[in-house]
């Protein structure tokens, strides 16, 4: 009989990175870091586990404050209408350690289907205080333009100022409940 894990979501300690092809010529990175939710992890019937996270969208960084206040505005998240970016798993399937987590992703208030590949869960282990922990990392793809974030600038050389796909990294570090 297999049982489930319940785990909450580190903010101190877990990201939410993003890379997109800026001026058709380099990637630009961001992160959020106000992520938070739960996991409950049952590796005997992976498909009881499920995951939440919210991540606060207006903790966006990328290095840059004019940049990150234009990603803020109603240009791409709108965080003043739309201020959180939610995933809710719906299916989970894999095994040993390498999972496809697919579920509902919503960002600037349009919800699309996505399917996260997760490495983890990492074995337990206790901090100096005595907490348990658990980590995971998870990858994926989508269109901004799915998301409705469809601003974009032409250049005089042929192509657009911003991309359309952006690569999703999410480092997570979990603590037992």
């Amino acid at each position: 009989m297999s049982q489930a894990v319940a785990y909450t979501i580190d903010p101190a300690h877990s990201t939410a990175g993003f890379k997109v092809r800026h001026l058709m010529v380099a990637n630009v990175r961001g992160e959020f870091s106000g992520v938070a939710g739960t996991v409950v992890f049952d590796a005997g019937a992976p498909e009881n586990s499920r995951v939440e996270a919210r991540i606060d969208a207006t903790t966006i960084h990328t290095r840059d404050e004019q940049r990150d206040a234009h990603l803020k505005s109603a240009d791409f998240l709108d965080v003043e209408k739309f201020p959180a970016i939610t995933f809710v798993s719906k299916k989970i399937a894999g095994a040993g350690g390498d999972w496809k987590v697919t579920g509902d992703l919503t960002i600037h208030g349009v919800t699309k289907e996505v399917t996260l590949d997760v490495e983890g869960p990492a074995p337990e282990a206790k901090d100096p205080w005595g907490n348990v922990k658990s980590g995971a990392s998870a990858v994926t793809k989508i269109s901004r333009k799915d998301f409705g974030m469809v601003f974009n600038m032409a250049l005089e050389t042929g192509g657009v100022m911003v991309g359309d796909e952006i690569a999703i990294t999410l480092e997570l570090e979990l603590l037992r409940s």
